[in-house]
């Protein structure tokens, strides 16, 4: 009798990989409906084997994990971006935007948020796993007060609160360890297999920068960010109207298909419509003369 191949295990593997099936019940699905005697013994073992270290590399990212792969990020665009050396900006937007992270649903990081203004006339912002934001003088040029601005840091608190680049990061590492395992699914697997499956999570720190500079975020993560950059801007006492405020400046002066904002994340306007939905503006907000003032003298000649 002709032995099944490896290749026909695959659907049980993928199984244990979308559900996280307990292993003796991967096992159970993977001999289902074959005959195992025409099975390798050895074959069973090594496909055991492969799905413990695929299931290994999976299991949820620590703080600790989450804030090196934040750092390492956050490296890759400084070799893109020049930081903005001026202590007055960076000191406002580490005011405003520590201020902002502290209303968030999501409070506490393992080395805790921090901001820093890019010395770049593109219209931009980046938030790396971790809580590194990166904010372009050319978006802060955009607003126009510091409602406008604590929009812009709130939305990418937003994209920290829902853990959008570790979610990424993950997507990655399931479809590269499939991969490989299609790859070898006629071979035995042995300790290089293995170990380049376990190796997928450093090399996905390509793949999480390349959605933050080229491809961007989903549509849903997009909105997912909006969310919460209104209930941070309430619980402050901002007006979630400057989130509007500000999409509806970005789609009078953004370019469709540039290389900044508008390449990506979602139209301004078709935002603009999914927020709409569920804020109402406060008009007088607390301390709105204070507030302007101090976005005037930290901001001024940016």
């Amino acid at each position: 009798m002709k032995k099944a191949p490896l290749i026909l295990l695959l659907p049980g593997l993928v199984l244990i990989l979308a559900s996280c099936a307990s292993l003796s019940a991967t096992l159970d699905n993977l001999k289902d409906g074959f005959d195992v005697s025409d099975i390798d013994t050895q074959d069973v073992e090594n496909i055991a084997e492969t799905a413990r270290e695929v299931k290994k590399s999976f299991q949820d990212i620590t703080p600790e994990q989450e804030y090196y792969i934040g750092r390492a990020v956050g490296a890759v665009i400084l070799n893109q971006y020049e930081p903005y050396d001026v202590d007055r900006v960076n000191d406002y937007l580490n005011l405003l935007g520590q201020t902002l992270a502290m209303a968030s649903d999501r409070p506490e990081l393992f080395s805790g948020y921090h901001f820093l203004v890019l010395d770049s006339g593109e219209i931009n912002a980046f938030a790396t796993p971790s809580g590194l934001i990166f904010v372009t003088r050319g978006m802060l040029r955009l607003t126009r007060n510091e409602g406008m601005v604590a929009a812009v840091l709130a939305h990418e608190i937003g994209h920290v609160v829902n853990k959008h680049g570790l979610k990424a990061i993950k997507q990655s590492r399931i479809t590269s360890a499939l991969g490989k395992i299609a790859v070898t699914a006629g071979e035995t697997l042995g300790g290089q297999e293995l170990a380049s499956l376990t190796m997928d999570f450093k090399d996905s720190i390509g793949d999480i920068t390349g959605t933050l500079i080229t491809s961007g975020y989903s549509r849903v993560n997009e909105y997912d960010a909006d969310r919460q950059a209104v209930k941070i801007l309430s619980r402050l006492g901002y007006d979630p109207g400057g989130l509007i405020d500000l999409l509806e400046e970005m789609d009078k002066q953004l370019v469709p298909g540039g290389q900044d904002f508008a390449k990506t994340h979602p139209e301004p306007q078709k935002r603009i419509n999914a927020v709409s939905r569920y804020v109402e503006r406060q008009y007088a907000g607390p301390n709105t003369e204070a507030r302007q003032k101090r976005y005037e003298t930290a901001l001024n000649g940016i």
